[in-house]
Formats: structure tokens, C-alpha cells, sequence
């Protein structure tokens, strides 16, 4: 049986190469460390680059800061002390303090702007949310080509206000409007429609909600599609039937969205300026005048800049009031359940 061969031994020389190595970086590694105590960082440095580092980010930062500066707080301020005082933007503003404040409360237009935003506000507010809530209800079932029953739905929401008013100022035109071509071969008389001091708000409202309505179906829609199956399936197996369903199991779990639209439909209704800019110009006889509108027409149309101010802060106190009401409420609700809990634990 033949034997393999011995093999070469040879010199490790990588070791010693290795070892050479590992011994000068250790010399350098005490090198560097004496080296490190002998020269102490300089005080200064820290701050330097810390100041470095803000200049750099206020760089990055300040375009924002200045738009913001430009178009939001400055304007803001300003309008708050034009608002105390008598300016028609052109001779020199004299202070009347709260003089505009106590005209407001005097003005009869101004009373009838308001009656008119909050007649808008009630009929729009609740009627949007109703119908979105209706129309969700509709549109979450399976169906065929739902897809597009939601797209035709939200579409009017994308289209801006002032191309809603040229649309139906010429479709409700009381002489070449189709509106009023449709009722004739009904065998209805003709209607005013934003012409007729009777009708023309209640016009708004509708036209309102062709375009409106849709934003509240979205919304939810998206409440109502993350609605637990599992809770309806357990309702319906328990005997609830669709009324139940709907005021025990679905509109619980919507309150919140409900709220949100509630706040959002409200404040929007309350600004409402363009559709009216172009359909009736707060006419007939200010049966459209809203607080905006009224707000424009003082300080661009009658050039008593400071009295608009003075409106503008009105308004923005209401809807301060209706933005902080809420959050309040239910914060004094939640401290009073925390103090019954505490109570019951105890």
C-alpha cells in the first residue's frame, strides 16, 4: 500500500508579516492617543458648528417662513388694526376705535347678510350631509357599475364655483334658459329662479348641493367601508333589521366622521362668496347678500376698508366660536366620565 507524500513545510512568513502589522498599528494606536491628549479641542468649536448647522436649516427654512409671513400673519395684523379705524385706502386712515364694531350692530344690511348666511348654513349644512349619507348608503352595496354612479356623484365637486355659476346662470336664465323650457312643456309657468327675490337663496342652496353633496358622499363612504362586517353580520343574526342596523350598529360608528363634516360643511357655508359673486351679486333687492359678499362690497366696492375689516372679524370670531365650542365640550364631557369612572372605582 503505498504511502502519499510528505508535504513541503514552508516558512510562515504571512504571520509574521501579521504580527509586524498588529504591533505597528498598536504604535500607532499609542501614538495617536498621546497625540489626542496633547491637543485639546478648541472651546469655540462646538458652538461654531452648532450655528453651522441652524444657519443652514433656516436656509432651507425661511422661503416657507416667508410665505407664510407674507400672505397669512401680516395681512392678518394689518386687517385687525384697519379694522379700528375709518380707511377708504386711498387718504390717510383715521382711528374710530370700536366705531365700526358698534356701526355693524347698527346696520341694517349687515343684519340682513347675516339672516341670509345662517338661512344658507341651516338649509345646506344639514341637507349635504343627509343626502351624502344616503347616497354612501347606496353606493356601498354591490352593485353594477358602481364605480362610475361614484365618479358622476364626486365629479360636480371638482368643478370650481365660478364655473357652477356661469352653468346655471345659464340654465336658469328666465327667458332662454333650459330650466324654464322644461317647465313649459310640463304646462308650469315660468320661474325667476335667481331673479326672483323668493327663490334666488333657495337656488344657491340647490346648486350648492349639486356640487357639495358629493365631498359628504366620500367621506362617508370611506366611514362606511371600514365598518367591521363581523358587527353588522352579528346585528342581523340578533334580529336587526335595516332601521335598527342603521341607528344602533352604522350610525354609532360614523359619529365621528359626522362631526368632522358637520364642522367642515358649516365653516364652508358660512364663507360662501363666489357663487353668489357670480350669479346674483348679492341681488335681488340683497336677498343674497351674504357676510362675504357684504365683507367685498364694503371694502372694493364702497371703499370703506375698515368697516369690511370690522365684518371680517365678526365672521372670524363666529367661526372661531364654532371651531373651539366643540373641542371644549367635549373635553369638559371627558374629564366629567374620567371623574364618574374614578368615582365608581373608588
Amino acid at each position: 500500500m503505498s504511502r502519499l507524500p510528505t508535504p513541503l513545510t514552508l516558512p510562515d512568513h504571512g504571520h509574521e508579516h501579521n504580527g509586524h502589522n498588529d504591533r505597528t498599528a498598536d504604535d500607532n494606536t499609542r501614538d495617536g492617543a498621546s497625540s489626542a491628549r496633547g491637543k485639546r479641542p478648541r472651546p469655540g468649536a462646538p458652538r461654531r458648528r452648532a450655528r453651522g448647522e441652524s444657519a443652514t436649516a433656516w436656509a432651507f427654512v425661511s422661503p416657507s417662513v416667508l410665505i407664510i409671513l407674507g400672505l397669512s400673519v401680516i395681512p392678518v395684523a394689518w386687517s385687525l388694526l384697519l379694522s379700528f379705524q375709518a380707511d377708504d385706502l386711498v387718504t390717510p386712515s383715521r382711528w374710530v376705535g370700536l366705531g365700526n364694531y358698534r356701526a355693524l350692530a347698527q346696520d341694517p344690511h349687515f343684519s340682513q347678510a347675516v339672516r341670509n348666511t345662517l338661512l344658507y348654513t341651516a338649509l345646506y349644512v344639514p341637507l349635504s350631509i343627509g343626502l351624502g349619507l344616503l347616497l354612501a348608503l347606496v353606493l356601498n352595496q354591490r352593485i353594477r357599475l358602481v364605480g362610475v354612479y361614484r365618479t358622476l356623484i364626486f365629479v360636480p365637486f371638482v368643478i370650481s364655483a365660478t364655473a357652477q355659476g356661469v352653468l346655471f346662470s345659464f340654465i336658469l336664465d328666465p327667458e332662454f334658459g333650459a330650466a324654464n323650457s322644461v317647465l313649459h312643456k310640463l304646462g308650469i309657468s315660468a320661474q325667476g329662479f335667481l331673479t326672483d327675490p323668493g327663490q334666488a337663496l333657495l337656488v344657491l342652496v340647490a346648486i350648492s348641493l349639486w356640487s357639495g353633496t358629493g365631498f359628504c358622499v366620500v367621506v362617508t363612504l370611506a366611514a362606511l367601508q371600514d365598518v367591521s362586517p363581523s358587527l353588522v353580520e352579528a346585528a342581523r343574526l340578533d334580529g336587526a333589521g335595516r332601521w335598527h342596523l342603521l341607528r344602533h350598529v352604522i350610525l354609532p360608528a360614523l359619529t365621528p366622521v359626522i362631526v368632522f363634516l358637520l364642522l367642515w360643511q358649516t365653516i364652508n357655508a358660512l364663507q360662501v362668496f363666489d357663487l353668489v359673486y357670480v350669479t346674483t351679486k348679492g341681488g335681488p333687492l340683497g336677498s343674497t347678500t351674504v357676510i362675504v359678499y357684504f365683507i367685498w362690497e364694503q371694502a372694493f366696492k364702497n371703499f370703506t376698508a375698515g368697516y369690511g375689516a370690522a365684518a371680517a372679524y365678526a365672521l372670524a370670531l363666529a367661526l372661531l366660536l364654532i371651531g373651539v365650542v366643540p373641542r371644549v365640550t367635549r373635553a369638559v364631557r371627558g374629564r366629567r366620565e374620567n371623574h364618574r369612572l374614578e368615582g365608581a372605582a373608588r
